[in-house]
């Protein structure tokens, strides 16, 4: 038997998930079966789960590609120069909307509060977003700490949970609310959150 090219396996594994992605989209990750994402791949149930050893960890893997993807994006951004709290969030939230099924993140974490494993599974994805953007707040605050009050690592500290909380109000906005204007809410970032 041929052996398959590590490139081919992340192909493989990328066709997996876009199928269980748009399985999640339609009938929500509950309702959402293995033989629903087998048969929206067109493959196997032998080649899925070959990857895969079932569901949760196949939106444990959407959920740690979509959220990795925003943390690299964002530490990519500070590489230029301190980001400021707006400019984190701006760019946190742009890749969100770009690049995430925002209907399929606003289900799972709805349903992360009734379901112990996939809340689980979401702590962890969020914990390392969580780092990375304490990192950022805290490069900034280190930047403006006369102005802030405090010492740098206790803002950031503060500060996280909070910008944090920006990214799911965004995104729910952004797929229910009919009038909801995404390019004002970027905008007006700069004058809410603090700026040099």
């Amino acid at each position: 038997m041929p052996k398959i090219s590590e490139a081919k396996r992340e192909e493989r594994r990328a066709e997996i998930m876009a199928a269980a992605l748009r399985c999640f989209g339609r009938s929500g990750y509950q309702r959402t079966t293995m033989a629903d994402i087998i048969s929206e791949s067109g493959l196997s149930a032998g080649a899925i789960y070959l990857y895969f050893s079932g569901k949760q960890e196949l939106l444990k893997a959407v959920a740690e590609r979509v959220l990795d993807d925003r943390r690299a994006e964002l530490s990519a951004a500070g590489q230029t120069h301190v980001l400021s709290p707006a400019e984190i969030v701006r760019t946190l939230a742009s890749g969100v909307r770009a690049n995430a099924p925002l209907d399929v993140l606003i289900q799972t974490w709805g349903e992360a509060t009734v379901d112990p494993e996939l809340r689980a599974i979401l702590q962890g994805v969020l914990g390392r977003v969580r780092a990375t953007v304490s990192t950022a707040l805290t490069r900034w605050a280190e930047v403006n700490e006369t102005r802030l009050g405090m010492p740098a690592a206790e803002w950031a500290g503060a500060a996280t949970p909070i910008l944090m909380s920006i990214i799911p109000g965004f995104a729910l906005q952004l797929t229910i609310v009919d009038d909801f204007d995404e390019k004002a809410f970027l905008g007006h970032l700069t004058a809410v959150l603090p700026h040099p």
